[in-house]
């Protein structure tokens, strides 16, 4: 499980490092650093499982009042940005793998 943790935590720092030159840099950055702040408090065992469960429970609400008018998929190749509906669907995914990995930390971490 350590290993597990030491990922998110990781990956969490690599997804607050690529949101630099978004327009709302400020709010992205925010929100994976603090999921990547519980993945390296968990490892301690700091924080108790409440508040990871509190935490999963915000990024679901979040990824769910982020999700787009109308999914047109989270593309990666040439055609990436053809609309904002792209953009708020990559950004629901990653505040639902947010909300599975704080989940998963509250339970088992």
């Amino acid at each position: 499980m350590k290993l597990f943790k030491i990922f998110f935590g990781l990956v969490f720092v690599l997804f607050a490092y690529f949101q630099y030159n978004d327009p709302d840099a400020g709010v992205w950055i925010g929100v994976y650093s603090f999921a990547a702040l519980g993945c390296f408090m968990s490892i301690r065992e700091l924080w108790p499982s409440w508040v990871f469960y509190a935490m999963a429970a915000g990024y679901l609400i979040a990824a769910v009042l982020q999700w787009p008018p109308e999914f047109e998929g989270i593309f990666w190749g040439e055609t990436a940005m053809r609309s904002l509906n792209i953009e708020l669907a990559r950004e629901s995914l990653g505040l639902g793998i947010c909300s599975v990995v704080m989940a998963v930390l509250g339970r088992w971490g």
